[in-house]
This record gives C-alpha cells, sequence and structure tokens, in this order.
C-alpha cells in the first residue's frame, strides 16, 4: 500500500453490520484514527441518538448526520464508522466517494436482529415486531448500501477477517491508483 494515500476509509451499513467493531480493527491495523458518527453527534449535542429521535425527530437527526458528513470529508486518513440510515441522503454517498473508498458492510435480516435484539439505543427498533422492522428499513436501504464501492457481507464471518478484508482491498486500491499515476 502506497503509504502517503490518505484516503478515509467509509464503512456504511445496517445496524448490527459490524461497522463498529470492524472499525476498531481497521482503525487499529493502520494506525489511523476511527471517527464514530453517531458517537460524535451524541457527544456535541449530549445526549443519545435515541433521545434525540424522541425529542428532535428523525429529520433533525439526519441534519446533524449531514452537516458531519460535509466536516469529515473536509478531512483525510480516517476510518469513518457511519450511522446506518447516512445512505438515505445521496449527497452523503456522493460526499464519501470523493474522499474515501466506501465499503457496505452486509448481513441477513436474522443476523441483525441476533446482533442487537439486546440492544437499548436502537430507536428505529422500538416496535412490537423488531425483525419486521429490519426487513422493511433493510429493503428499503439496499439500493443506497449498494452504491458503496465495496460491499462485504459480515454474516458467519469474525471482525477480523472482515477488517483484512477491507485492508486487503484499500491496499489494492492505494497500489492500482499509485501505479496509474506513473
Amino acid at each position: 500500500m502506497n503509504a502517503k494515500d490518505t484516503r478515509n476509509i467509509v464503512l456504511f451499513g445496517f445496524m448490527g453490520t459490524g461497522k463498529s467493531a470492524v472499525g476498531k480493527v481497521v482503525a487499529e491495523r493502520l494506525r489511523r484514527e476511527l471517527i464514530e458518527m453517531d458517537a460524535v453527534i451524541e457527544r456535541r449535542e449530549g445526549v443519545s441518538i435515541g433521545e434525540i429521535f424522541r425529542t428532535k425527530g428523525e429529520p433533525h437527526f439526519r441534519q446533524l448526520e449531514r452537516a458531519l458528513v460535509r466536516e469529515l470529508c473536509g478531512k483525510s486518513g480516517l476510518v469513518i464508522s457511519t450511522g446506518g440510515g447516512v445512505v438515505i441522503d445521496a449527497a452523503n454517498i456522493e460526499d464519501f466517494r470523493k474522499t474515501g473508498i466506501s465499503f457496505s458492510l452486509t448481513a441477513e435480516p436474522s443476523t441483525v436482529y441476533a446482533r442487537t435484539k439486546d440492544s437499548t439505543h436502537r430507536p428505529l427498533l422500538k416496535t412490537e415486531d423488531p425483525v419486521k422492522r429490519i426487513v422493511e428499513l433493510l429493503e428499503a436501504r439496499r439500493p443506497f448500501y449498494e452504491k458503496a464501492d465495496h460491499l462485504i457481507r459480515t454474516d458467519d464471518k469474525p471482525v477480523a477477517a472482515v477488517a483484512e478484508e477491507i485492508i486487503r482491498i484499500f491496499s489494492d486500491e492505494c497500489t492500482k491508483r499509485y501505479t496509474e499515476r506513473l
């Protein structure tokens, strides 16, 4: 990998697909800063994402998210773990692709449910039938997730294996980009 390549590594994906866990490993191995978008928003707002949804609504949260995307696209050399719904706004995907390589982590609804069922901080799953809601949201967002540069299934894969796959693809793209410039 060309050590001077400072493009961001951007992780898209539905909740429970492994963005946070994988992002942490990728950042550690590449010695890059990990930005957890939801954590940044929570810290800045002083309340949880769930509280933002409850008191100010999803549109307000999406505005905060959009502003953070613009800010992060002005930086380089990051590993960015996005919120699951960041892809709803096509401008977010396009902005991230200008300054980085994007990866959508995907998983089956049953995997997502198994990974998120005990979470108390998932406002979109606070429904009578969370599995049905997962299926609906995954289906609605699938076309957006598929706009990433690379799709990686995380079902039945250890976090380290997914991280290594991302690092390998990133390295290959960096080498290709460097070679094309020669």
